[in-house]
């Protein structure tokens, strides 16, 4: 009898440590989604303007892809769907659009934070709660929003990237002590740098407006009607843009990217002092990007390079290569990789592609084109080299060799050299809308006159 109680004492000792063991294999995972992030706001980037020394650490140590995009957007927020398909894995088309159909139009199951709960993950978010994915972050086992709910005030951002690096910090410890044994999902999502531009001032003393580059796409105003003119973010500077404006505006910008940055490094310290930095893998993203004086425009309801849609994506941790990616990539691919990383079931309607491969630094072709779009008056297309912008309501069209026009300074569309790849464009965004259930035309009957003034300034 002894005997059998020794080996039942053993085959429990054993099994305890294999799960362990099964636990342990799994990364920590720790995703840091900013707010209006532009593709060029780090250093590492090549934007000598900024100083964001801790997040260009991941740029040094991990896999970064250039060429990361959200999807679309149906409506000015741009941040909303873009966190909708982020947690849910799915194109812009197929997420729930009206607010009060969310809550049941996917299986709260088949979110991020549910599908590595069921893996044995311990889920945390904290930071942005409007303009969020309610039932995606609602489904985490710890939510904590910024909109009110008795935890983070939305009345002030003030200081906000310092509260989320405190939360955070102290989230990471009392993980180290009592529940070590689970990886974690940590999703992280500051309120900035969107406006009001809020940090503290000795990241605001870093700047001199008077100092900082103008983008070589600086204009005093777009030259045309693109279909989204006016809408709030457009009205945040003055028509004609200048340049005094727009650099002060940058300089505010850039402070709040600093103090994210600082603030972000203390997580980073936390996670060295707990002894989980080398299991944790960190992703940094933006969910949409922002202009801030190129083509004439301030806001991210755009299909501009540096305008709306391209963000940043930089991963780093465990067994992931260093280098950069040039795949064409949208950020709803974070769900399938996260869930690869994390040994968890991917839903069968998820319309994103794993990164892993790339991050293991296989040589990894992919897509060979990627569209984007804004509610019913742009669509893009691009490939490695060449990009189409189709305003069907203006009846204007795009064309950018990206190689020789990063900036896209030059439109060839109009060129007869050119009418082939025009063409071919076209046709490669019309396959793209087809595969994403996109049923928007790229035509109109009776197009409106692309000429465009500003509003006049009420008289007082």
């Amino acid at each position: 009898m002894k005997l059998v109680i020794q080996c039942f004492i053993y085959v429990v000792i054993v099994l305890g440590c294999l799960s362990c063991d099964v636990f342990a294999a799994k990364p920590n995972i720790l995703h840091i989604h900013a707010d209006d992030y532009r593709a060029d706001g780090l250093r590492a980037l090549g934007n000598p303007d900024v100083q964001t020394p801790n997040l260009d650490t991941l740029v040094q140590r991990g896999m970064t892809f250039t060429h990361c995009y959200t999807q679309g957007s149906m409506i000015g927020a741009v941040c909303t769907p873009s966190r909708t398909m982020l947690l849910t894995g799915r194109s812009w088309q197929r997420i729930p659009k009206a607010p009060a159909a969310r809550a049941n139009a996917n299986d709260p199951a088949t979110f991020l934070p549910k599908v590595l709960a069921a893996a044995g993950y311990r889920t945390w978010h904290m930071g942005k709660g409007g303009n969020a994915f309610t039932p995606g972050i609602q489904s985490f086992e710890t939510n904590i929003t910024d909109d009110g709910n008795g935890k983070v005030p939305q009345s002030s951002r003030e200081f906000s990237s310092q509260r989320l690096a405190d939360k955070t910090i102290e989230f990471l410890t009392s993980h180290s002590k009592a529940d070590s044994s689970r990886p974690f999902y940590a999703y992280l999502a500051p309120p900035v740098p969107h406006d009001p531009r809020v940090a503290e001032s000795q990241f605001h003393k870093l700047y001199d407006a008077a100092k900082l580059t103008l983008s070589p796409a600086f204009m005093p105003q777009h030259p045309w009607d693109n279909g989204e003119m006016t809408v709030r973010d457009e009205l945040l500077a003055p028509w004609p843009r200048t340049p005094e404006n727009t650099r002060q505006q940058l300089a505010e910008y850039y402070a709040c990217l600093t103090g994210l940055d600082y603030h972000v490094g203390r997580i980073f310290k936390a996670l060295q002092a707990n002894g989980q930095w080398n299991n944790t893998v960190i992703a940094f993203t933006g969910d949409n990007g922002l202009s801030m004086g190129e083509h004439g425009l301030f806001g991210k309801q755009n299909l501009y390079e540096f305008g709306g849609m391209h963000v940043p994506c930089v991963i780093a941790g465990p067994g992931i290569s260093h280098g950069k990616s040039d795949s064409l990539i949208y950020l709803m691919d974070l769900f399938p990789t996260f869930c690869e990383l994390g040994e968890a079931k991917i839903p069968q309607n998820v319309d994103g592609a794993s990164l892993v491969p790339a991050l293991q630094g296989k040589n990894v072709v992919g897509r060979e084109v990627l569209y984007t779009g804004y509610r019913d008056c742009m669509r893009a297309v691009r490939d490695q080299r060449w990009k189409l912008i189709r305003y069907p309501l203006v009846d204007r069209t795009q064309l950018f060799d990206l190689q020789a026009d990063p900036r896209e300074l030059s439109n060839l569309a109009y060129k007869p050299e050119h009418a082939a790849k025009v063409a071919e464009l076209l046709g490669w965004l019309a396959k793209e809308m087809q595969r994403y259930d996109d049923k928007t035309p790229l035509t109109v009957a009776n197009p409106k006159p692309a000429e465009w003034s500003p509003p006049e300034k009420p008289k007082n």
